[in-house]
């Protein structure tokens, strides 16, 4: 049994702000702290152990020291660990984009598709998001609204709220608004095919980079698939909700009032991500915006604490 806290990797992307370190204490040397990852095993950014006899090692080091088992086994038919899990602070609009699936992305890119799911943290006033069309188009009409920048004019924006869920499948046309905070639960997998960035330059003055063609490839040209609504359960001393159940992740969000019991069983790790709140786990202490990582086969353990929480198994 093993519990213990990871420490994200940052991103600094243009669009990105400052809560991450004014309201969840996140330490870094970014001005802009866009997104943290805060359970990965990516090559573009580790999250790493922060306390144990680990302490200091990446998850994935971790992984490859005590053996895939820590995963548990329905880890076992995922060549590379399976999700990536991060908070993200949306300042600014983010570019409209598509993701694409696992035969395309590992055939082009080397790497999983993606597909994802947003949990609303928090957002302003009349924040909205781009989240598939209004309605069915042509690849023709797509292919020449690209290029006569009327892309906005067919995509479907959707106002938000806080605990808002949104399941984004691979092939789905979305874009996080300005002044919204989301955590975000995908898979392990950094390929973004940007469309459309609002005529925005990079760091080095130039605008950045567009996938067009790729976009072409992979974008369902309709209205985006809805997740059906689940119902919140009503436990002993927490209440906890299915947000979205896929072939490589299953997340929940829990709202704990002093403890929950729950149960790292031999099939997957347990994460924790903490929203609001603090308390322990074991002897592991926590506060808002830890990530907790529980290895499969720990069995039960209990949170304690008055607190918000995702929890995301495999």
């Amino acid at each position: 049994m093993a519990i213990f806290r990871l420490s994200p990797a940052f991103k600094d992307y243009l669009w990105g702000g400052t809560r991450l370190r004014d309201d969840f204490k996140k330490q870094c040397d970014y001005e802009k702290i866009a997104e943290s990852w805060e359970l990965s095993c990516h090559k573009d950014g580790a999250s790493v152990v922060a306390d144990g006899e680990d302490k200091g090692l990446t998850l994935q080091q971790y992984i490859d020291k005590h053996g895939k088992g820590v995963l548990g086994s329905d880890c076992e038919k995922f060549e590379n660990f399976p999700i990536l899990i991060k908070l993200i602070d949306a300042k600014d609009n983010l570019s409209v984009q598509v993701h694409p699936d696992n035969e395309y992305a590992q055939r082009v890119e080397g790497e999983y598709g993606k597909t994802e799911m947003w949990y609303v943290v928090d957002c302003d006033e009349g924040a909205q998001l781009l989240y598939g069309f209004k309605k069915e188009i042509s690849k023709d009409e797509f292919a020449s609204r690209i290029a006569d920048n009327t892309l906005l004019e067919v995509t479907q924006n959707v106002p938000v709220h806080k605990g808002d869920v949104f399941f984004i499948e691979a092939g789905t046309l979305h874009a996080i608004g300005k002044g919204i905070l989301i955590a975000e639960i995908q898979q392990n997998s950094n390929t973004t095919y940007r469309i459309y960035d609002y005529g925005r330059v990079g760091k080095d003055g130039k605008p950045r980079e567009l996938h067009v063609e790729k976009a072409k490839d992979v974008t369902k040209l309709a209205p985006a698939k809805q997740y059906p609504e689940t119902p919140v359960e009503q436990k002993d001393g927490y209440t906890i909700k299915l947000m979205a159940s896929c072939d490589y992740f299953t997340t929940y969000v829990m709202d704990i009032e002093k403890s929950a019991e729950l149960d790292a069983d031999e099939k997957s790790f347990n994460s924790v991500l903490i929203l609001e709140g603090e308390g322990s786990i074991g002897d592991v202490p926590f506060k808002k915006g830890d990530s907790i990582f529980i290895t499969a086969g720990s069995g039960k353990y209990t949170i304690n604490g008055k607190c918000k929480a995702i929890l995301t198994k495999v």
